[in-house]
């Protein structure tokens, strides 16, 4: 796959649009509908013949560039820590699964029996999500440390946000693995933090055109 800065930062904005995903699911306990939609088909995009496709186009993955623009652009005092961490959590244990091939194979089977039901039904229909939930739980969730997710008892404890939180952190894997495989490293995130909001500016304008 192609190594470029531009894929590295879909990768990452894939990443981060998960963490705020699970964020507004935890403490609101609802979210952005159509950058659910994306981030759970790209968890379905397994041999995609690049980074754009993994999301369907750049669109899908707007909410991501948009907050982690937010995120790698702000001090201390205006970002939101629960989205930094859970995006630290999921590149940190996306690097221990590339470790575990016989864990991606279990993913991957997972993913495929998931697969046939998103012919019956859509990618975010409750029965996929729990299917999602469960390859999750079974494999990445495995792997200490486990993610925390902080947010509303209320929210949390209800079975559907549950499967939808374990969903979504599974794409976030997806996205961090990708991001990985596009040479992606964790302390870019520190030391090239300006040339990966520069490209985020520079693709969020391309789309306002």
């Amino acid at each position: 796959m192609k190594h470029s800065l531009h894929d590295r930062t879909l990768g990452l904005a894939g990443t981060f649009q998960a963490a705020y995903l699970v964020h507004q699911i935890a403490t609101q306990g609802m979210t952005d509908n159509a950058a659910l939609e994306a981030s759970i088909n790209s968890i379905f995009k397994i041999d995609a013949a690049s980074v754009t496709e993994v999301y369907g186009d750049i669109n899908g993955v707007i909410t991501g560039l948009s907050v982690m623009k937010r995120q790698l652009n702000a001090d201390r005092h205006r970002y939101d820590m629960q989205i930094t961490q859970y995006v630290v959590a999921l590149l940190h244990l996306a690097k221990k699964l590339r470790q575990q091939p016989a864990m991606l194979q279990k993913i991957a089977d997972g993913i495929n029996g998931a697969g046939e039901q998103v012919k019956v039904f859509h990618s975010t229909h409750e029965n996929v999500l729990a299917r999602l939930a469960d390859i999750y739980q079974n494999t990445v969730s495995t792997i200490p440390p486990k993610i925390l997710v902080q947010g509303q008892h209320g929210h949390l404890s209800n079975p559907a946000n549950a499967n939808k939180v374990r969903a979504v952190l599974l794409a976030g894997i997806r996205s961090a693995v990708l991001w990985l495989q596009c040479g992606g490293a964790r302390w870019q995130v520190l030391f090239q933090r300006k040339a990966y909001v520069t490209e985020t500016v520079r693709i969020l304008a391309l789309l306002r055109h």
